[in-house]
Protein backbone atom coordinates (compact mmCIF):
# COMPACT_ATOMS: atom_id res chain seq x y z
CA UNK A 1 0.00 0.00 0.00
CA UNK A 2 1.45 3.38 -0.98
CA UNK A 3 0.32 6.95 -0.59
CA UNK A 4 -0.10 9.00 -3.75
CA UNK A 5 1.06 12.59 -4.05
CA UNK A 6 -1.87 15.02 -4.04
CA UNK A 7 -1.29 18.48 -5.49
CA UNK A 8 -4.43 19.98 -3.93
CA UNK A 9 -3.55 23.11 -1.97
CA UNK A 10 -5.06 24.18 1.32
CA UNK A 11 -7.73 26.83 1.37
CA UNK A 12 -6.59 29.80 3.43
CA UNK A 13 -7.27 31.91 5.40
CA UNK A 14 -7.84 29.64 8.37
CA UNK A 15 -11.56 29.02 8.85
CA UNK A 16 -13.33 29.77 12.09
CA UNK A 17 -14.47 26.59 13.83
CA UNK A 18 -15.42 25.70 17.37
CA UNK A 19 -15.94 28.16 20.24
CA UNK A 20 -19.56 28.72 19.23
CA UNK A 21 -20.64 29.43 22.80
CA UNK A 22 -17.73 31.83 23.39
CA UNK A 23 -18.54 33.63 20.14
CA UNK A 24 -22.12 34.23 21.24
CA UNK A 25 -20.91 35.44 24.63
CA UNK A 26 -18.57 38.00 23.05
CA UNK A 27 -21.29 39.19 20.67
CA UNK A 28 -23.75 39.60 23.55
CA UNK A 29 -21.16 41.64 25.45
CA UNK A 30 -21.23 44.20 22.64
CA UNK A 31 -25.02 44.47 22.52
CA UNK A 32 -27.52 46.44 24.55
CA UNK A 33 -26.21 48.34 27.58
CA UNK A 34 -23.15 46.15 28.05
CA UNK A 35 -19.77 47.90 27.92
CA UNK A 36 -17.67 45.10 26.43
CA UNK A 37 -15.47 42.25 27.60
CA UNK A 38 -11.83 41.28 28.20
CA UNK A 39 -10.67 38.05 26.51
CA UNK A 40 -7.57 36.39 27.94
CA UNK A 41 -5.85 33.08 27.28
CA UNK A 42 -2.54 31.43 26.38
CA UNK A 43 -0.65 32.52 23.28
CA UNK A 44 -2.01 31.05 20.09
CA UNK A 45 -5.30 29.78 21.54
CA UNK A 46 -7.41 31.76 19.03
CA UNK A 47 -8.26 34.92 20.99
CA UNK A 48 -7.75 37.31 18.09
CA UNK A 49 -9.58 35.02 15.67
CA UNK A 50 -12.53 34.83 18.07
CA UNK A 51 -12.93 38.57 18.55
CA UNK A 52 -12.38 39.26 14.86
CA UNK A 53 -15.24 36.91 14.05
CA UNK A 54 -17.39 38.57 16.73
CA UNK A 55 -17.07 42.05 15.16
CA UNK A 56 -17.23 40.91 11.55
CA UNK A 57 -19.58 43.17 9.60
CA UNK A 58 -19.73 45.84 12.31
CA UNK A 59 -18.28 49.34 12.50
CA UNK A 60 -15.31 48.73 14.78
CA UNK A 61 -12.12 50.71 15.34
CA UNK A 62 -8.99 48.69 16.10
CA UNK A 63 -5.77 49.19 18.03
CA UNK A 64 -2.98 46.84 19.09
CA UNK A 65 0.05 46.86 21.31
CA UNK A 66 3.48 45.91 19.98
CA UNK A 67 6.79 45.18 21.74
CA UNK A 68 8.58 47.88 19.75
CA UNK A 69 6.24 50.72 20.77
CA UNK A 70 5.88 50.16 24.51
CA UNK A 71 7.97 53.23 25.28
CA UNK A 72 6.01 55.59 23.02
CA UNK A 73 2.94 57.28 24.60
CA UNK A 74 -0.35 56.45 22.86
CA UNK A 75 1.53 54.46 20.21
CA UNK A 76 -1.27 51.91 19.84
CA UNK A 77 -3.76 54.70 19.02
CA UNK A 78 -1.52 56.83 16.80
CA UNK A 79 -3.79 56.22 13.81
CA UNK A 80 -6.85 57.38 15.75
CA UNK A 81 -5.45 60.41 17.61
CA UNK A 82 -3.64 63.68 16.76
CA UNK A 83 0.12 63.69 16.93
CA UNK A 84 0.21 65.42 20.32
CA UNK A 85 -2.58 64.72 22.78
CA UNK A 86 -3.25 64.53 26.52
CA UNK A 87 -5.04 61.64 28.20
CA UNK A 88 -8.10 63.80 28.83
CA UNK A 89 -8.22 64.86 25.18
CA UNK A 90 -7.72 61.29 23.97
CA UNK A 91 -10.64 60.06 26.08
CA UNK A 92 -12.91 62.76 24.66
CA UNK A 93 -11.90 61.95 21.08
CA UNK A 94 -12.40 58.20 21.39
CA UNK A 95 -15.59 58.38 23.44
CA UNK A 96 -17.41 58.88 20.16
CA UNK A 97 -16.20 55.51 18.85
CA UNK A 98 -19.01 52.98 19.14
CA UNK A 99 -16.86 49.81 19.37
CA UNK A 100 -13.10 49.56 19.94
CA UNK A 101 -11.09 46.34 19.65
CA UNK A 102 -7.75 46.46 21.49
CA UNK A 103 -5.55 43.47 20.63
CA UNK A 104 -2.37 42.43 22.48
CA UNK A 105 -3.29 44.73 25.35
CA UNK A 106 -0.47 43.25 27.44
CA UNK A 107 1.94 45.06 25.09
CA UNK A 108 0.36 48.52 25.41
CA UNK A 109 2.41 51.49 26.50
CA UNK A 110 1.34 52.98 29.84
CA UNK A 111 -0.48 55.93 28.24
CA UNK A 112 -2.49 53.68 25.91
CA UNK A 113 -3.33 51.35 28.80
CA UNK A 114 -4.54 54.29 30.87
CA UNK A 115 -6.65 55.45 27.92
CA UNK A 116 -8.36 52.05 27.62
CA UNK A 117 -9.04 52.05 31.36
CA UNK A 118 -10.59 55.52 31.26
CA UNK A 119 -12.77 54.57 28.28
CA UNK A 120 -14.07 51.66 30.34
CA UNK A 121 -14.79 53.98 33.26
CA UNK A 122 -16.71 56.42 31.08
CA UNK A 123 -18.65 53.58 29.49
CA UNK A 124 -19.55 55.29 26.21
CA UNK A 125 -17.34 53.06 24.06
CA UNK A 126 -17.85 49.31 23.92
CA UNK A 127 -14.48 47.71 24.47
CA UNK A 128 -13.20 44.36 23.27
CA UNK A 129 -9.81 43.90 24.95
CA UNK A 130 -7.50 40.94 24.26
CA UNK A 131 -4.50 39.99 26.44
CA UNK A 132 -2.21 36.98 26.67
CA UNK A 133 -1.84 34.90 29.83
CA UNK A 134 1.61 34.56 31.34
CA UNK A 135 2.82 37.95 30.06
CA UNK A 136 3.22 41.08 32.22
CA UNK A 137 0.07 43.18 31.87
CA UNK A 138 -0.11 46.94 32.55
CA UNK A 139 -1.93 47.59 35.80
CA UNK A 140 -4.51 49.75 34.04
CA UNK A 141 -5.46 46.75 31.88
CA UNK A 142 -5.57 44.12 34.63
CA UNK A 143 -7.80 46.44 36.69
CA UNK A 144 -10.41 46.23 33.94
CA UNK A 145 -11.45 42.84 35.28
CA UNK A 146 -10.08 42.86 38.82
CA UNK A 147 -11.88 46.15 39.37
CA UNK A 148 -15.01 44.69 37.74
CA UNK A 149 -15.22 47.35 35.05
CA UNK A 150 -15.54 44.64 32.37
CA UNK A 151 -16.30 40.92 32.53
CA UNK A 152 -13.46 38.57 31.64
CA UNK A 153 -13.61 35.54 29.36
CA UNK A 154 -10.65 33.26 30.09
CA UNK A 155 -10.16 31.07 27.01
CA UNK A 156 -8.76 27.60 27.51
CA UNK A 157 -6.77 25.92 24.71
CA UNK A 158 -9.13 24.49 22.12
CA UNK A 159 -9.85 20.81 22.98
CA UNK A 160 -8.11 18.30 20.75
CA UNK A 161 -11.34 17.08 19.18
CA UNK A 162 -12.29 20.67 18.28
CA UNK A 163 -8.79 21.35 16.97
CA UNK A 164 -9.12 18.25 14.82
CA UNK A 165 -12.35 19.64 13.36
CA UNK A 166 -10.57 22.93 12.73
CA UNK A 167 -7.81 21.12 10.84
CA UNK A 168 -10.39 19.24 8.79
CA UNK A 169 -12.23 22.47 8.00
CA UNK A 170 -9.00 24.10 6.87
CA UNK A 171 -7.29 21.25 5.06
CA UNK A 172 -9.86 18.55 4.39
CA UNK A 173 -9.73 15.09 5.98
CA UNK A 174 -6.33 14.13 7.40
CA UNK A 175 -5.41 10.66 8.61
CA UNK A 176 -5.39 10.18 12.38
CA UNK A 177 -1.62 9.84 12.68
CA UNK A 178 -1.12 13.16 10.88
CA UNK A 179 -3.68 14.82 13.14
CA UNK A 180 -1.97 13.42 16.22
CA UNK A 181 1.43 14.57 15.06
CA UNK A 182 0.28 18.11 14.29
CA UNK A 183 -1.48 18.36 17.64
CA UNK A 184 1.56 17.02 19.46
CA UNK A 185 3.93 19.46 17.74
CA UNK A 186 1.73 22.54 18.18
CA UNK A 187 0.64 21.87 21.78
CA UNK A 188 -2.53 23.93 21.46
CA UNK A 189 -0.89 26.92 19.75
CA UNK A 190 -3.22 27.51 16.80
CA UNK A 191 -0.86 29.98 15.14
CA UNK A 192 1.92 27.44 15.17
CA UNK A 193 -0.51 24.76 14.01
CA UNK A 194 -1.58 26.86 11.05
CA UNK A 195 2.03 27.58 10.17
CA UNK A 196 2.96 23.89 10.26
CA UNK A 197 -0.06 22.86 8.22
CA UNK A 198 0.65 25.48 5.60
CA UNK A 199 4.26 24.33 5.38
CA UNK A 200 3.45 20.64 4.89
CA UNK A 201 0.58 21.05 2.44
CA UNK A 202 2.90 20.24 -0.44
CA UNK A 203 3.97 17.05 1.36
CA UNK A 204 0.46 15.71 1.95
CA UNK A 205 -0.19 12.43 0.17
CA UNK A 206 -3.52 10.80 -0.60
CA UNK A 207 -4.37 7.72 1.47
CA UNK A 208 -6.01 5.22 -0.92
CA UNK A 209 -9.71 4.43 -0.49
CA UNK A 210 -10.22 6.94 2.35
CA UNK A 211 -10.43 10.48 1.00
CA UNK A 212 -7.82 11.38 3.66
CA UNK A 213 -4.32 12.75 3.26
CA UNK A 214 -1.22 12.00 5.30
CA UNK A 215 2.01 13.74 6.23
CA UNK A 216 5.18 11.73 6.80
CA UNK A 217 8.75 13.00 6.91
CA UNK A 218 10.79 15.74 8.61
CA UNK A 219 9.34 18.77 10.36
CA UNK A 220 9.57 21.90 8.16
CA UNK A 221 11.79 24.57 9.70
CA UNK A 222 9.45 27.52 9.17
CA UNK A 223 9.91 30.98 10.63
CA UNK A 224 7.35 30.24 13.35
CA UNK A 225 9.11 26.98 14.23
CA UNK A 226 12.47 28.72 14.48
CA UNK A 227 10.97 31.46 16.65
CA UNK A 228 9.46 28.89 18.99
CA UNK A 229 12.77 27.02 19.26
CA UNK A 230 15.04 30.07 19.52
CA UNK A 231 15.72 29.44 23.25
CA UNK A 232 17.46 26.14 22.54
CA UNK A 233 19.27 27.28 19.41
CA UNK A 234 20.58 30.32 21.24
CA UNK A 235 22.34 28.47 24.08
CA UNK A 236 26.00 29.48 23.93
CA UNK A 237 27.38 27.35 26.77
CA UNK A 238 29.17 24.36 25.12
CA UNK A 239 28.15 21.93 27.87
CA UNK A 240 24.50 22.99 27.66
CA UNK A 241 24.46 22.75 23.88
CA UNK A 242 26.10 19.33 24.01
CA UNK A 243 23.42 18.16 26.46
CA UNK A 244 20.64 19.50 24.24
CA UNK A 245 22.07 17.83 21.14
CA UNK A 246 22.50 14.51 22.91
CA UNK A 247 18.89 14.65 24.05
CA UNK A 248 17.77 15.55 20.53
CA UNK A 249 19.62 12.67 18.88
CA UNK A 250 18.49 10.22 21.57
CA UNK A 251 14.82 10.72 20.69
CA UNK A 252 12.63 8.78 21.12
CA UNK A 253 14.83 6.54 23.29
CA UNK A 254 15.96 7.52 26.79
CA UNK A 255 19.40 9.18 26.77
CA UNK A 256 22.46 7.88 28.58
CA UNK A 257 22.55 10.28 31.52
CA UNK A 258 26.16 9.36 32.29
CA UNK A 259 27.15 11.24 29.13
CA UNK A 260 25.41 14.45 30.23
CA UNK A 261 26.81 17.18 32.47
CA UNK A 262 24.67 17.55 35.61
CA UNK A 263 25.31 21.29 35.96
CA UNK A 264 24.24 21.86 32.35
CA UNK A 265 21.06 19.84 32.92
CA UNK A 266 20.22 21.86 36.02
CA UNK A 267 20.61 25.14 34.09
CA UNK A 268 18.46 23.84 31.21
CA UNK A 269 15.76 22.62 33.59
CA UNK A 270 15.75 25.97 35.40
CA UNK A 271 15.12 27.74 32.08
CA UNK A 272 12.33 25.34 31.14
CA UNK A 273 14.14 23.78 28.18
CA UNK A 274 14.15 20.23 29.51
CA UNK A 275 11.81 18.23 31.74
CA UNK A 276 12.56 15.55 34.31
CA UNK A 277 9.77 13.10 35.14
CA UNK A 278 9.08 11.26 38.40
CA UNK A 279 11.33 8.39 37.32
CA UNK A 280 14.31 10.65 36.62
CA UNK A 281 13.99 10.45 32.84
CA UNK A 282 15.12 13.61 31.03
CA UNK A 283 13.58 14.88 27.80
CA UNK A 284 13.37 18.09 25.80
CA UNK A 285 10.54 20.33 26.97
CA UNK A 286 8.93 20.86 23.55
CA UNK A 287 8.52 18.32 20.73
CA UNK A 288 9.86 20.83 18.19
CA UNK A 289 13.21 21.21 19.93
CA UNK A 290 14.53 17.85 18.75
CA UNK A 291 13.85 18.27 15.00
CA UNK A 292 15.32 21.78 14.97
CA UNK A 293 18.45 20.81 16.92
CA UNK A 294 19.07 17.82 14.66
CA UNK A 295 18.63 19.96 11.57
CA UNK A 296 21.11 22.52 12.92
CA UNK A 297 23.81 19.92 13.61
CA UNK A 298 26.51 19.30 11.04
CA UNK A 299 26.97 15.91 9.39
CA UNK A 300 29.91 14.89 11.54
CA UNK A 301 28.11 15.85 14.75
CA UNK A 302 25.00 14.01 13.63
CA UNK A 303 27.04 10.91 12.78
CA UNK A 304 28.66 10.97 16.24
CA UNK A 305 25.41 11.39 18.17
CA UNK A 306 22.93 9.34 16.12
CA UNK A 307 21.59 6.03 17.49
CA UNK A 308 22.25 2.78 15.67
CA UNK A 309 19.26 1.33 13.73
CA UNK A 310 19.28 -1.88 15.79
CA UNK A 311 18.63 0.16 18.95
CA UNK A 312 15.36 1.41 17.48
CA UNK A 313 14.37 -2.09 16.31
CA UNK A 314 14.90 -3.53 19.80
CA UNK A 315 12.96 -0.65 21.39
CA UNK A 316 10.10 -1.17 18.92
CA UNK A 317 9.89 -4.86 19.84
CA UNK A 318 9.84 -4.01 23.55
CA UNK A 319 7.11 -1.43 22.99
CA UNK A 320 5.02 -3.95 21.06
CA UNK A 321 5.39 -6.55 23.82
CA UNK A 322 4.38 -4.04 26.49
CA UNK A 323 1.22 -3.08 24.58
CA UNK A 324 0.32 -6.74 24.04
CA UNK A 325 0.65 -7.41 27.78
CA UNK A 326 -1.67 -4.53 28.60
CA UNK A 327 -4.26 -5.86 26.13
CA UNK A 328 -4.06 -9.28 27.79
CA UNK A 329 -4.62 -7.63 31.19
CA UNK A 330 -7.65 -5.75 29.85
CA UNK A 331 -5.97 -2.45 30.66
CA UNK A 332 -5.71 -0.11 27.68
CA UNK A 333 -5.33 3.20 29.45
CA UNK A 334 -3.18 5.79 27.70
CA UNK A 335 0.39 4.54 27.60
CA UNK A 336 3.46 6.18 26.09
CA UNK A 337 4.64 4.37 22.95
CA UNK A 338 6.87 6.93 21.23
CA UNK A 339 9.07 4.60 19.17
CA UNK A 340 6.30 3.60 16.78
CA UNK A 341 5.15 7.20 16.46
CA UNK A 342 8.70 8.23 15.66
CA UNK A 343 9.05 5.53 13.02
CA UNK A 344 5.84 6.59 11.30
CA UNK A 345 6.63 10.31 11.51
CA UNK A 346 10.00 9.75 9.88
CA UNK A 347 8.30 7.82 7.08
CA UNK A 348 10.12 4.57 7.80
CA UNK A 349 8.67 1.06 7.36
CA UNK A 350 6.64 -0.28 10.27
CA UNK A 351 6.63 -4.06 10.90
CA UNK A 352 3.19 -5.60 10.42
CA UNK A 353 3.24 -7.28 13.83
CA UNK A 354 3.80 -4.00 15.64
CA UNK A 355 1.26 -2.15 13.47
CA UNK A 356 -1.45 -4.75 14.19
CA UNK A 357 -0.90 -4.60 17.96
CA UNK A 358 -0.88 -0.81 17.87
CA UNK A 359 -4.08 -0.81 15.79
CA UNK A 360 -5.76 -3.22 18.20
CA UNK A 361 -4.73 -1.12 21.20
CA UNK A 362 -6.14 2.04 19.57
CA UNK A 363 -9.38 0.29 18.56
CA UNK A 364 -9.98 -1.02 22.08
CA UNK A 365 -9.50 2.53 23.38
CA UNK A 366 -12.16 3.76 20.97
CA UNK A 367 -9.62 5.52 18.75
CA UNK A 368 -11.05 3.87 15.67
CA UNK A 369 -9.66 6.20 13.01
CA UNK A 370 -6.23 5.91 14.57
CA UNK A 371 -6.59 2.13 14.59
CA UNK A 372 -7.28 2.14 10.85
CA UNK A 373 -4.27 4.41 10.25
CA UNK A 374 -1.91 2.09 12.17
CA UNK A 375 -3.19 -0.92 10.23
CA UNK A 376 -2.57 0.89 6.94
CA UNK A 377 0.98 1.68 8.03
CA UNK A 378 1.60 -2.02 8.52
CA UNK A 379 0.11 -2.80 5.12
CA UNK A 380 2.46 -0.29 3.50
CA UNK A 381 5.33 -2.56 4.53
CA UNK A 382 3.54 -5.86 3.92
CA UNK A 383 0.28 -5.63 1.90
CA UNK A 384 -0.46 -9.30 2.67
CA UNK A 385 -0.24 -9.04 6.48
CA UNK A 386 -3.42 -10.79 7.67
CA UNK A 387 -3.46 -9.26 11.15
CA UNK A 388 -3.28 -5.72 9.77
CA UNK A 389 -5.97 -6.52 7.20
CA UNK A 390 -8.26 -7.79 9.97
CA UNK A 391 -7.68 -4.72 12.15
CA UNK A 392 -8.30 -2.40 9.21
CA UNK A 393 -11.58 -4.20 8.45
CA UNK A 394 -12.81 -3.93 12.04
CA UNK A 395 -11.87 -0.28 12.43
CA UNK A 396 -13.31 0.72 9.05
CA UNK A 397 -16.59 -1.02 9.80
CA UNK A 398 -16.93 0.95 13.02
CA UNK A 399 -16.36 4.31 11.30
CA UNK A 400 -17.34 4.12 7.65
CA UNK A 401 -19.84 1.28 7.47
CA UNK A 402 -21.76 0.83 10.73
CA UNK A 403 -24.27 -1.28 8.86
CA UNK A 404 -21.52 -3.84 8.28
CA UNK A 405 -20.42 -3.86 11.92
CA UNK A 406 -21.70 -7.37 12.61
CA UNK A 407 -19.79 -8.78 9.62
CA UNK A 408 -16.51 -7.53 11.14
CA UNK A 409 -16.93 -9.34 14.46
CA UNK A 410 -14.56 -11.99 15.75
CA UNK A 411 -14.60 -11.57 19.53
CA UNK A 412 -17.34 -13.12 21.74
CA UNK A 413 -17.67 -9.79 23.55
CA UNK A 414 -18.96 -8.23 20.33
CA UNK A 415 -22.21 -10.15 20.85
CA UNK A 416 -22.72 -8.13 24.04
CA UNK A 417 -22.15 -4.93 22.10
CA UNK A 418 -24.79 -6.07 19.60
CA UNK A 419 -27.28 -6.65 22.41
CA UNK A 420 -27.20 -10.49 22.44
CA UNK A 421 -25.31 -11.23 25.71
CA UNK A 422 -27.09 -14.52 26.42
CA UNK A 423 -25.13 -16.16 23.60
CA UNK A 424 -21.71 -15.55 25.12
CA UNK A 425 -22.16 -14.85 28.83
CA UNK A 426 -20.45 -18.14 29.74
CA UNK A 427 -17.47 -17.45 27.48
CA UNK A 428 -16.41 -14.15 29.04
CA UNK A 429 -14.68 -13.21 32.25
CA UNK A 430 -13.91 -10.13 34.31
CA UNK A 431 -15.60 -6.85 33.49
CA UNK A 432 -16.79 -8.20 30.13
CA UNK A 433 -18.71 -11.02 31.84
CA UNK A 434 -20.23 -8.49 34.25
CA UNK A 435 -21.34 -6.42 31.27
CA UNK A 436 -23.02 -9.44 29.68
CA UNK A 437 -24.75 -10.33 32.94
CA UNK A 438 -26.04 -6.78 33.58
CA UNK A 439 -27.36 -6.52 30.03
CA UNK A 440 -29.05 -9.92 30.27
CA UNK A 441 -30.87 -8.70 33.38
CA UNK A 442 -31.55 -5.25 31.86
CA UNK A 443 -30.10 -3.74 35.03
CA UNK A 444 -29.50 -0.04 34.37
CA UNK A 445 -27.50 0.78 37.54
CA UNK A 446 -25.25 -2.26 37.02
CA UNK A 447 -24.69 -1.29 33.39
CA UNK A 448 -23.61 2.18 34.52
CA UNK A 449 -21.27 0.62 37.06
CA UNK A 450 -19.77 -1.64 34.40
CA UNK A 451 -19.40 1.38 32.11
CA UNK A 452 -17.46 3.17 34.82
CA UNK A 453 -15.08 0.23 35.18
CA UNK A 454 -14.61 0.00 31.42
CA UNK A 455 -13.81 3.70 31.30
CA UNK A 456 -11.25 3.36 34.10
CA UNK A 457 -9.54 0.59 32.13
CA UNK A 458 -9.41 2.76 29.00
CA UNK A 459 -12.19 1.08 26.97
CA UNK A 460 -13.96 4.35 26.14
CA UNK A 461 -16.08 3.07 23.25
CA UNK A 462 -17.23 0.02 25.23
CA UNK A 463 -18.04 2.30 28.18
CA UNK A 464 -20.09 4.57 25.93
CA UNK A 465 -22.00 1.56 24.62
CA UNK A 466 -22.70 0.26 28.14
CA UNK A 467 -24.06 3.66 29.21
CA UNK A 468 -26.18 3.78 26.04
CA UNK A 469 -27.60 0.34 26.86
CA UNK A 470 -28.31 1.55 30.40
CA UNK A 471 -30.47 4.37 28.98
CA UNK A 472 -32.98 1.82 27.72
CA UNK A 473 -32.74 -0.30 30.87
CA UNK A 474 -33.37 2.47 33.43
CA UNK A 475 -36.88 3.00 34.75
CA UNK A 476 -35.99 6.32 36.36
CA UNK A 477 -35.95 9.08 33.68
CA UNK A 478 -33.32 11.03 35.63
CA UNK A 479 -31.00 8.03 35.75
CA UNK A 480 -31.56 7.45 32.04
CA UNK A 481 -30.69 11.06 31.31
CA UNK A 482 -27.48 10.78 33.31
CA UNK A 483 -26.52 7.60 31.43
CA UNK A 484 -27.22 9.32 28.14
CA UNK A 485 -25.03 12.27 29.10
CA UNK A 486 -22.12 9.98 29.93
CA UNK A 487 -22.64 7.95 26.75
CA UNK A 488 -22.58 11.07 24.58
CA UNK A 489 -19.50 12.49 26.35
CA UNK A 490 -17.55 9.27 25.87
CA UNK A 491 -18.75 8.65 22.32
CA UNK A 492 -17.52 12.09 21.29
CA UNK A 493 -13.99 10.98 22.22
CA UNK A 494 -14.18 7.91 19.98
CA UNK A 495 -13.35 9.50 16.61
CA UNK A 496 -16.79 9.28 14.99
CA UNK A 497 -17.37 5.63 15.89
CA UNK A 498 -20.85 4.43 14.96
CA UNK A 499 -22.10 1.15 16.39
CA UNK A 500 -25.52 -0.43 16.96
CA UNK A 501 -25.37 0.25 20.70
CA UNK A 502 -24.70 3.95 20.17
CA UNK A 503 -27.67 4.24 17.86
CA UNK A 504 -29.78 4.20 21.01
CA UNK A 505 -28.71 7.79 21.70
CA UNK A 506 -31.28 9.12 19.26
CA UNK A 507 -34.12 10.69 21.21
CA UNK A 508 -37.73 11.64 20.70
CA UNK A 509 -38.00 14.04 23.62
CA UNK A 510 -37.84 17.28 21.64
CA UNK A 511 -40.55 19.44 20.16
CA UNK A 512 -40.75 19.71 16.39
CA UNK A 513 -39.11 23.15 16.45
CA UNK A 514 -36.36 21.94 18.79
CA UNK A 515 -35.65 18.95 16.54
CA UNK A 516 -35.45 21.31 13.56
CA UNK A 517 -32.98 23.62 15.28
CA UNK A 518 -30.94 20.78 16.75
CA UNK A 519 -30.58 19.19 13.31
CA UNK A 520 -29.27 22.45 11.85
CA UNK A 521 -26.93 22.99 14.80
CA UNK A 522 -25.62 19.43 14.46
CA UNK A 523 -24.89 20.16 10.79
CA UNK A 524 -22.55 22.95 11.88
CA UNK A 525 -24.71 26.06 11.46
CA UNK A 526 -24.22 28.90 13.94
CA UNK A 527 -27.11 30.34 15.93
CA UNK A 528 -27.15 33.36 13.62
CA UNK A 529 -27.26 31.18 10.50
CA UNK A 530 -30.07 29.07 11.97
CA UNK A 531 -32.00 32.23 12.82
CA UNK A 532 -31.67 33.49 9.25
CA UNK A 533 -32.63 30.10 7.81
CA UNK A 534 -35.77 29.77 9.95
CA UNK A 535 -36.63 33.48 10.12
CA UNK A 536 -36.25 33.59 13.88
CA UNK A 537 -34.34 35.83 16.24
CA UNK A 538 -30.92 34.70 17.44
CA UNK A 539 -32.24 34.87 21.01
CA UNK A 540 -35.11 32.49 20.14
CA UNK A 541 -32.69 30.00 18.58
CA UNK A 542 -30.49 30.19 21.67
CA UNK A 543 -33.45 29.59 23.97
CA UNK A 544 -34.57 26.55 21.96
CA UNK A 545 -31.07 25.11 22.03
CA UNK A 546 -30.79 25.70 25.77
CA UNK A 547 -34.05 23.83 26.33
CA UNK A 548 -32.89 21.05 24.00
CA UNK A 549 -29.63 20.72 25.94
CA UNK A 550 -31.60 20.25 29.15
CA UNK A 551 -33.86 17.61 27.62
CA UNK A 552 -31.05 15.75 25.91
CA UNK A 553 -28.81 15.76 28.95
CA UNK A 554 -25.98 17.51 27.07
CA UNK A 555 -24.22 20.77 27.81
CA UNK A 556 -23.04 22.01 24.42
CA UNK A 557 -23.68 21.75 20.68
CA UNK A 558 -20.67 19.47 20.15
CA UNK A 559 -22.79 16.55 21.38
CA UNK A 560 -25.71 17.29 19.07
CA UNK A 561 -24.61 15.11 16.11
CA UNK A 562 -25.11 12.11 18.36
CA UNK A 563 -28.72 13.02 18.92
CA UNK A 564 -29.55 14.28 15.45
CA UNK A 565 -27.94 11.89 12.97
CA UNK A 566 -27.93 8.53 14.68
CA UNK A 567 -29.91 5.66 13.13
CA UNK A 568 -32.91 4.24 14.88
CA UNK A 569 -32.27 2.31 18.08
CA UNK A 570 -31.73 -1.41 17.91
CA UNK A 571 -33.41 -3.72 20.41
CA UNK A 572 -31.15 -4.68 23.29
Amino acid sequence: MTYERDATTLELPWPFAGREDELELVRRSLAGVRRGIVVTGPAGCGKTRLVTEAVRGTDCARAAGTPESRAIPFAAFAHLLPESVTLHRAVRLLSGVRTLLVDDAHLLDDASAALVHQLAVHGRTRLLVVATDGAPVPGAISRLWTGELLPRLALEPLPEEETGRLLTAGAGPLDALTLNRLLRLSRGDLRLLRDLLGAVRGQLTAVPDTGERAWRGPVPLTTAVRERTAPVLGRSCPLEREALDRLAFAEPLPPDLDDLDLGALEALESDGLIEVDDHGAVRLAHPLYGPVLRAAAGRLRARRLARAPEEYAAALDAECAALARRIDRADVRASAAPVGEWQVAEGGPLPGGYAAVRACYARLRGEVREAAAWAREGLRSDPADASCQAELHRASATVDNPGGFDQALADPYDAVRLGAPEKVVDRLDGVFARHADALTRADGPDLDEVAGELERRGFLLFAAEAHAQAVRAHRDPRAARHSRTRAVALARRCQDARTPALSGLVLGELTARQRQIVTLAAAGLTNRQIAEHLTLSVRTVGNHLYSAYARLGTSDRGALPWTADAPQAQPA
